[in-house]
């Protein structure tokens, strides 16, 4: 008798247990992350590219992203940004449009590091204003050229140098917006 009991108490909790489970998985996925479908979480992807081209010296690469990154700048879903981001963003985007551009221009790695500087320090302000990702976004510095960049990982990958240098910096600010 004992027995029974302790199976209808437990066929008894299944019912809520799995309904309880499903409230918690759809409350999941309706709280789905906006920030990564976010067109400005979509620059820092095609920024981060760009700069894993420049660390690998695949100018290719990173002048097809910078093109990429140039028609997702002017693109519509620029407009589609909430007011705040918006203001953030308005200043910036010629600047980060007019880096880009010239990344996307030549094939030659040492000129596309060299607008890769300004173009990181554009989009360091950008970051800073606004949330990009609910990850970190990491500020690293690179002393042989005082100049910095963007990371989605602490661990150091100079672009500025690449295979020379590859983990010549260090990081200089953690972004958590």
């Amino acid at each position: 008798m004992k027995t029974l009991i302790f199976s209808a108490f437990i066929f008894a909790t299944i019912p809520f247990s799995l309904k309880a489970n499903s409230k918690a998985i759809n409350i999941a996925i309706t709280t789905k992350n906006t920030v990564d479908e976010s067109p400005l979480a979509q620059l820092l992807t095609i920024y981060y590219d760009i700069k894993n081209a420049l660390v690998k010296g695949d100018a290719n690469t990173a002048a097809t992203k910078a093109a990429e990154f140039v028609k997702a700048i002017n693109g519509d879903d620029m407009k589609k940004l909430q007011e705040t981001d918006m203001n953030a963003f308005m200043p910036l985007q010629d600047k980060l449009a007019f880096d880009a551009k010239h990344i996307s221009e030549t094939k030659e790695i040492s000129l596309q590091r060299e607008h890769f500087q300004s173009f990181s320090n554009n989009f360091y302000k950008l970051a800073k204003a606004v949330k990009l990702s609910d990850k970190p976004v990491y500020q690293a510095y690179c002393p042989m050229k005082k100049a910095y960049w963007l990371s989605s990982e602490a661990a150091i990958k100079n672009p500025y140098f690449g295979n020379q240098m590859l983990t010549c910096g260090k990081i200089n600010e953690t972004i958590k917006n």
